[in-house]
């Protein structure tokens, strides 16, 4: 009800100014809100998950909203993407809104602060209800062949912070960051980053399961070689998906036009395009995580039956509400899809 009046004034603000300002409100008063919590129990990539909801990646890119968001009910938040050293992202403007298809384009770039202000955030927040994912990248002054350097680094910086490490190849808005999408060039990223990690195992005697996040303007005859090279590489979860670049179905809004990712209900159809390709390319048990429209508890539960474990929400937020979070996890904790929006 409270979002449904402000909502009016946020929309009349610049996208990114809006975003900003109603996080900082979210963290500055989240002592003033009740924690809501929704017990729904599920295991995957050898992690116990409070509840299948969670935040996606982009929305928290350096931690500094958690203990707000941690007010709203997710089960994990996945933060970032980060980079080894902070980065101011592309030229504003860099977030437009699509209204009438409830979807945005973005071009933020990987702007954050860098790794050593994300751990300071984390470290300051020990006592949590909730898994924490961190989601990496690669700075933009780092060539393409050089990308394995900063994820290793990354890598090893957040290892025991996180509770999963996310791998992420499929933003569209770092040039040539979606070749590593590539066979080759993925199966050799994934052998690196698997010599890193079994390093990192043996130093702290620590398992954290590794996901990669791919894009979903991937050519469909390349998803059985790429399914072969998560489960080579023992992988331990896939995220679909990342933004597109398609403007299928928004022709007619006034922001199409913009460079970007499309996020929101515009892909969902290809979200779930994808996640039922994959679900058939891989293991029965690989976990897959599914993000990308998700904007209803019908929806979420649509994942769910499409063979995803997990569902994550980042644009159905901006335009439905941070309530969005307790509707749907409290009705797949009942075990339907009832009370959409």
């Amino acid at each position: 009800m409270l979002y449904s009046l402000i909502k009016p004034m946020l929309f009349s603000l610049d996208p990114e100014l809006a975003h900003d300002l109603s996080l900082g409100m979210l963290q500055r008063f989240h002592r003033l809100l009740p924690r809501r919590r929704f017990a729904d129990p599920v295991r995957v990539m050898g992690l116990e998950f409070p509840n299948r909801v969670g935040l996606a990646a982009g929305l928290d890119k350096n931690g500094d909203y958690l203990d707000g968001l941690a007010r709203l009910g997710f089960g994990f938040i996945e933060i970032g993407s980060i980079t080894p050293r902070a980065q101011p992202g592309n030229p504003k403007p860099r977030v437009f809104r699509l209204a009438r298809h409830q979807s945005l384009i973005n071009r933020m770039g990987f702007n954050n602060a860098g790794v050593d202000h994300l751990l300071q955030q984390v470290a300051a927040r020990r006592d949590r209800d909730y898994l924490l994912g961190i989601n990496i990248g690669k700075n933009l002054a780092t060539p393409v062949a050089d990308a394995l350097d900063d994820y290793r680094a990354v890598l090893q910086r957040v290892y025991t912070a996180a509770d999963y490490v996310t791998i992420n190849i499929s933003s569209p808005n770092t040039p040539g960051l979606r070749d590593l999408q590539n066979e080759d060039a993925l199966d050799a990223l994934l052998a690196g980053i698997g010599e890193t990690r079994r390093a990192l195992e043996d130093e702290h005697q620590l398992a954290r399961p590794l996901a990669v996040k791919l894009s979903p303007d991937l050519d469909t005859r390349a998803l059985p070689a790429l399914a072969e090279l998560l489960q080579r590489h023992t992988v331990d979860g896939l995220i679909l998906t990342n933004t597109t670049l398609s403007r299928a179905g928004v022709e007619d809004e006034h922001h199409a036009v913009e460079a970007g990712g499309l996020s929101g209900a515009a892909l969902r159809e290809q979200a779930c395009a994808l996640l039922a390709e994959f679900r058939q390319a891989l293991d029965a048990d690989f976990p897959i995580v599914s993000v990308g429209g998700i904007d209803s508890a019908q929806e979420a539960r649509r994942r769910l039956d499409l063979g995803a474990s997990l569902v994550q929400l980042y644009t159905g937020l901006i335009y439905h509400g941070p309530g969005l979070v307790g509707r749907i996890a409290a009705a797949l904790a009942q075990g339907d899809g009832g009370g959409a929006h």
